[in-house]
């Protein structure tokens, strides 16, 4: 028996060393951790289970008969917990060949994505790889295609996290796009369907990898990546931090972990966040700080599309989603790229029975021909269709502007908001006292005192919370300071909120 058991540790230990003592060095030179270093940072101390550390690749072609086979075949795959919370994992092994998808590595995600789903918990694939395995053709291919499948019968039903810690490129970039959330690595880690050199021989363009699809461009011009750490030691340590606000599938209940933070805490400084000029700008970050349990807030794109804000806090010690309009950035004005944001935020919370906070800043809709070109009326229906579908509990509070058609957009009264609030700084109108005014009053524009006191009127008649209290659409002027606690009460009230909408097969978004 004991050179059974001394057979078996041999084994585990060759696996263990992947593509061996001097590709793990290599690996650490480039400032990158193995797979399995990255497994144990990401998981609790000695959680980890693996599951198929033996399985080889079993391709003959090209050369691939006489190569050496390397147990585990390029993919670290298997479950542990995250505080205590069952995970799956798996985690391309760049070390042997290059982390390249074979059909047995696809077989190996696949088992581990099956698990997850029937055992309905999240699932993170770290990325570090290559692409397909060229020598195996079509069944690497059509390994890539199960694995895709698998991302979407998964969708809504459990959190995917995707964490890009190398290269990404060709077919390893479809199942990332496919999961609720893509985190990069700067410097270190890159995404792009076709790489540089491709891209030099198709097109002429002279590009780098970094240029090309780098974590700088996907997290602010593309939007592919919703965030990019230093280095995998911070990246890992972030999504311990993500895991921690997400339930573990669509049919259980948000986490709630333990708060010093009470409930009904005044913040007398909310008084004074808004200023009086109403066209000077405040960050929308410190009243969501300033309202979530301890201030603690995990930003979603921070980078992109930065007049709206989305992300995660809690309230009560349980997960919220925030969403806000921004007035540091284009006054908080909505355009494309803010639509689709918070439009895919929404959703995500929609799906994992996330109640959603709102808060409102909005002058209208971006204009301009760039806009309406670029498809505005689509891409701002996403954030309208995603708000008007929400059955979790919402809650919104209109802080100043909330003028023209993004004032409905915004989760308001008329999209099934369960508490709309206003705070006494509150605009809500069709737009603002000086554009209506020379509307309305156009033969009367060369008069400047006519128009100064019709604009007076307006702002007195309109530019007020009240007239939307006075039908309804506000639920109740609220006190800035008070703001906590109103949020914290609606969201303890609305627990059991039960509400469905008529049945489909599935709606059709405006993409």
């Amino acid at each position: 028996m004991k050179h059974i058991i001394a057979d078996l540790e041999q084994r585990r230990t060759k696996a263990a060393l992947g593509g061996g003592q001097a590709r793990i060095e290599a690996q650490h030179k480039r400032g990158k951790l193995t797979a399995r270093e990255r497994i144990d940072l990401l998981l609790d101390h000695d959680s980890f289970e693996e599951f198929d550390m033996f399985v080889q690749h079993r391709s003959t072609d090209f050369g691939m008969d006489k190569a050496e086979k390397i147990p585990g075949d390029g993919v670290v795959t298997g479950w542990g917990t995250v505080n205590g919370r069952t995970v799956f994992v798996y985690a391309k092994d760049f070390t042997v060949f290059g982390g390249s998808l074979s059909e047995t590595h696809a077989q190996k995600i696949m088992k581990i994505q099956d698990m997850a789903l029937k055992n309905r918990a999240p699932i993170i694939g770290l990325f570090d790889a290559g692409g397909a395995r060229i020598q195996e053709g079509v069944a690497a291919l059509g390994g890539y295609a199960e694995v895709f499948q698998r991302n979407v019968l998964a969708s809504g039903v459990i959190p995917q996290i995707s964490v890009i810690m190398g290269p990404c490129a060709g077919g390893d970039v479809y199942s990332p796009a496919m999961t609720d959330f893509i985190f990069m690595v700067r410097d270190t880690s890159y995404m792009f369907v076709t790489g540089p050199d491709v891209v030099k021989t198709v097109t002429n363009e002279t590009v780098t990898a970094e240029e090309l699809g780098g974590a700088s461009v996907h997290t602010t011009k593309s939007s592919v990546a919703d965030h990019a750490y230093d280095n995998d030691v911070e990246a890992l340590l972030q999504m311990r931090r993500l895991i921690d606000f997400l339930p573990s599938s669509n049919r259980d209940d948000v986490p709630e972990w333990p708060t010093f933070d009470v409930a009904d805490r005044f913040d007398m400084s909310l008084d004074t966040l808004v200023p009086d000029n109403p066209n000077k700008p405040y960050d929308i970050r410190e009243l969501i700080s300033k309202v979530a349990d301890e201030s603690d807030f995990f930003e979603i794109q921070e980078a992109h599309a930065r007049n709206i804000v989305t992300g995660f806090g809690r309230i009560e010690g349980r997960t919220v989603g925030f969403v806000a309009n921004q007035p540091m950035v284009l006054a908080g004005v909505l355009d494309s790229d803010a639509s689709r944001k918070a439009a895919r935020f929404v959703r995500f919370c929609d799906a994992f029975n996330i109640p959603i906070v709102t808060f409102v800043d909005v002058p209208g809709f971006l204009p301009g021909t760039a806009q309406e070109y670029g498809g505005l009326i689509k891409h701002g229906a996403k954030l309208l269709f995603a708000y008007a579908e929400a059955t979790v509990p919402k809650v919104t509070v209109i802080t100043r502007k909330a003028f023209g058609g993004a004032y409905d957009v915004m989760a308001s009264k008329h999209l099934r908001g369960d508490f709309n609030y206003a705070w006494p700084s509150a605009q809500i109108a069709v737009m603002g006292a000086k554009g209506a005014v020379e509307i309305i009053f156009r033969a009367d524009i060369k008069d400047a005192e006519k128009i100064a006191a019709r604009t007076k009127e307006y702002e007195d008649r309109f530019l007020s919370p009240f007239v939307a209290a006075e039908r309804g659409y506000i639920d109740e002027v609220i006190m800035p300071h008070a703001t906590r606690k109103r949020i914290a009460r609606a969201l303890a009230m609305l627990r059991h909120k039960d509400l469905e909408n008529p049945w489909k097969k599935h709606d059709n978004i405006p993409l």
